[in-house]
């Protein structure tokens, strides 16, 4: 499949993923509907981030990172609720989840929301446009560029002392999510993948307790969990130092494989 034609056909899934997690949100039929929402949209952006200069890309961009920003504090309070029912605080998860139902209508009558959308309804036919025009000429090739330029600031980073995590656990999930997306193009097997992916859950375990820990000083009923979290934020962090030592491994050796594949 030409690239075009790929990007076009992943635009309509991510759109239809986008329209079955609304309605399902919309219907309050589980509780998985904003996180797989939230799935679509950074899936979105990581097959835009390398086009944003293409076809008069940046409104649909700028679109799908409005929304990621506006249901990402709504994500956050359903955690922290299961996170509290997980620790046998009934009566603090309930106060929380007792707001998600007015949250949840916000979102869907958000102008980010039926932005969003409207671009998505429009944006292909931009693309065969662009297509015509001749605009997209060695498009693989920008892409290739792009991604292996967010492969290196990863590398980079993973190289740095001190680097800071917050900052790093970005870096690993966009070039997770940019591998899955262009996987023929970035180049990388499907065990690097995994060990990205299990980098930024461990990463992800650490920043949530990070962020429990922030709101004790905000939220005082949520005073008693303060030196669990304290720990547990400690123990995913040594975790997650761990799983970055072994990805840095992990990718140099598979980059000089690839430099060198007639070594192996």
């Amino acid at each position: 499949m030409k690239l075009v034609d790929s990007l076009i056909a992943s635009l309509f899934e991510l759109q239809i993923n986008l329209l079955h997690a609304r309605l399902r949100l919309e219907a309050n039929t589980d509780d998985e509907a904003l996180h797989d929402l939230r799935i679509a949209l950074q899936r979105l952006r990581s097959l835009l981030a390398p086009l944003r200069r293409v076809a008069d890309l940046p409104p649909l961009y700028t679109a799908a990172a409005a929304l990621g920003a506006l249901t990402a504090p709504v994500r956050d309070l359903e955690v922290l609720a299961t996170e509290l029912d997980n620790n046998g605080y009934t009566e603090l998860a309930s106060r929380r989840r007792a707001q998600l139902a007015e949250r949840y209508a916000a979102i869907l009558d958000s102008r980010e929301l039926e932005r969003l959308q409207a671009f998505l309804d429009i944006w292909p036919g931009e693309l065969r446009d662009a297509q015509r025009a001749g605009e997209l000429h060695r498009l693989d090739s920008l892409i290739e560029r792009r991604l292996h330029k967010q492969l290196t600031r990863l590398l980079q980073a993973l190289a740095t002392p001190g680097y800071d995590r917050h900052r790093l656990r970005l870096l690993v999930k966009r070039v997770r999510y940019a591998g899955e997306a262009y996987p023929q193009l970035i180049g990388l097997p499907r065990r690097s993948l995994g060990a990205l992916k299990t980098t930024q859950s461990a990463l992800g375990d650490w920043h949530d307790h990070f962020q429990w820990c922030l709101r004790v000083d905000q939220e005082s009923d949520l005073q008693p969990l303060r030196t669990l979290w304290q720990t547990r934020m400690d123990d995913a962090l040594v975790q997650a130092e761990k799983q970055l030592q072994r990805l840095a491994r992990h990718l140099h050796k598979q980059i000089r494989r690839d430099k060198h594949p007639d070594a192996h």
